[in-house]
């Protein structure tokens, strides 16, 4: 997991809203041979927004986090690293994630890198 402090600009610049993003995570998608990712690999480009779906109710974790992509599901956020996020959005915290690679080794098994960032 990757955190990173938030930049805070001070100067002569009018005051205006801003919208600061915190990186919070960068994972690799679990999962990915058991859902839709091998399909949708292709697809998938550098920068995609990716929705992030709770799971509470998942039988396997209860801190689980589904990955989407258009509506399709690609996978979950690994166990290792999925409850500061499920604690943040039960507490309604804005997160999104994106594509950030599709990391193709030369190997034959396949991932998906992404970034999870606090709005």
């Amino acid at each position: 997991m990757v955190l990173l402090a938030p930049l805070v600009l001070a100067g002569s610049w009018p005051a205006r809203a801003q919208e600061v993003s915190l990186l919070i995570q960068r994972s690799t998608l679990a999962g990915y041979r058991y859902h839709q990712a091998p399909a949708l690999a292709a697809a998938l480009k550098s920068g995609d927004t990716l929705d992030l779906v709770r799971e509470p109710d998942n039988p396997h974790d209860a801190n689980a986090v589904r990955v989407e992509w258009q509506g399709r599901k690609l996978g979950y956020v690994p166990r290792a690293s999925n409850a500061a996020l499920a604690w943040a959005m039960d507490g309604g915290e804005t997160v999104t994630a994106r594509v950030v690679r599709e990391d193709t080794p030369r190997r034959v098994r396949r991932r998906v890198v992404f970034e999870v960032l606090l709005r």
